[in-house]
């Protein structure tokens, strides 16, 4: 995987010092000839991709122009029973036939979803003759959408495509409408299918992934049940925090991650207690964006490497795994980049005038626990299926997984399995 250009890998001080110093300031020329000058040797390059963007309540309503723009003449519409169950799957569908077109509804998706499950969705895929696939749910719902996306342009097993760009043709455009607030699936790069026969989750990251387009009403968080709110809740913080301190961060990440700590901090707990509430939940619904824009640009950590391994194991809920995880993380990272915690520390409110770095971070750590409690969310990994003797096969299978290469700080086999025993 490649880095954000510019971002160094041990970490350390000031998080823009590395776009500021004076020695660079020599990059900051006129015209230059093609070929070695300034501008071809700069390290400090941003890329920051997003898909084109619906944003507030009753944008659902755009969807058949969205999906007429891209050529669509017969969607094919990715989704889960509860969706339908819901209500939303019919407006999403009215929506479609409104601007005349002939969409096709396929709803076998199951939590984590699993490779044969995008096999069969590629296969009525095809058998349907659809154009433009839509995913109308949440990250499962999504990442089985894109599944069915990369085997259309690109063939073969899903399970072919772990890794970094390894979907190397192009796939057909794609439309999401999330129903969570967490997942940030509608506008990144990531899928994420479980190995039913390994029993682990593969990451597949490329930029072919990107939505064409998100379509983000917050409407449709209302319907969540209170689990599924608090495990997207930390799903989404968890985004947040990791891409900040990733080693691939870049000023343009930092920004969004920054101020979905400080939505995330201050609202979760409202829609738990307030499901209805109109202003938590618009908040959370750009926390949930924010965070997604962050991190499918500056990618994540060992929270997320480690999440996915317990998620295929125990086909366990991501974000929970998540919220469980990332105070140990927190404080396992801090011990080498304290520094960047701070601002971290000030988005969720932590006063942190005269405040070493390191102690900001523990009290981060804190917080996250504090609010995982708040919401319900167990205090350890025993409490959802993970035994002791499972932590050697956890710890070897995450230093596979692609979101460990940007993690800030070095990690071998022996510290992943004294993080799971932590988490226990």
């Amino acid at each position: 995987m490649s880095l954000a250009p510019g971002v160094m890998a041990t970490g350390g001080g000031d998080p823009t010092a590395e776009w500021s110093r004076d020695e660079y300031q020599c990059e900051l020329v006129g015209p230059q000839p093609a070929g070695g000058g300034p501008a071809d040797r700069s390290t400090r390059l941003a890329k920051f991709h997003v898909p084109e963007i619906v944003f507030g309540p009753g944008s659902l309503a755009e969807l058949g122009h969205c999906a007429l723009r891209l050529g669509a003449r017969r969607p094919f519409l990715v989704t889960d029973p509860g969706l339908i169950e819901a209500g939303w799957v019919d407006e999403a569908v009215g929506h479609l036939r409104r601007v005349g077109l002939r969409p096709v509804v396929w709803h076998d998706v199951t939590p984590n979803p699993k490779d044969r499950e995008v096999e069969a969705g590629f296969q009525r895929y095809a058998e349907s003759g659809s154009d433009v696939i839509v995913g109308v749910g949440g990250g499962s719902v999504i990442d089985a959408a894109k599944g069915v996306a990369i085997l259309s342009g690109n063939g073969g097993r899903i399970l072919d495509y772990e890794g970094v760009d390894e979907v190397v043709q192009p796939i057909p455009p794609t439309v999401m409408v999330p129903s969570t607030s967490g997942t940030g699936a509608d506008v990144s790069q990531f899928a994420v299918i479980t190995d039913t026969t390994e029993h682990i989750k593969i990451t597949i990251v490329s930029r072919t992934l990107v939505p064409e387009i998100s379509v983000i009403d917050p409407r449709l968080l209302t319907t969540m049940p209170d689990w599924l709110n608090a495990a997207t809740g930390l799903d989404a913080l968890t985004h947040a925090i990791e891409a900040f301190v990733s080693r691939a961060h870049n000023p343009l990440t930092d920004t969004h991650a920054l101020h979905a700590v400080r939505l995330i901090t201050q609202n979760l707990v409202r829609t738990q207690v307030l499901p209805k509430d109109f202003g938590a939940r618009l908040a959370m619904a750009q926390a949930s964006l924010e965070a997604g824009m962050a991190f499918t640009n500056a990618i994540l950590g060992a929270t997320h490497a480690m999440s996915h391994q317990v998620g295929g194991l125990l086909d366990a809920p991501h974000g929970v795994v998540n919220g469980v995880l990332l105070p140990h993380v927190i404080r396992f990272n801090a011990q080498a980049w304290p520094e960047r915690f701070v601002a971290l520390g000030e988005a969720a409110g932590i006063p942190t005038q005269g405040v070493p770095p390191h102690e900001v971070a523990v009290r981060l750590a804190e917080l996250v626990r504090a609010l995982a409690d708040d919401i319900g969310v167990p205090k350890g990994l025993a409490s959802l299926g993970v035994a002791d003797s499972d932590v050697p096969v956890l710890a070897r299978t995450t230093l596979r997984d692609a979101c460990m290469a940007t993690n800030p700080r070095h990690v071998d086999v022996r510290d992943v399995e004294t993080l799971f025993r932590e988490a226990l």
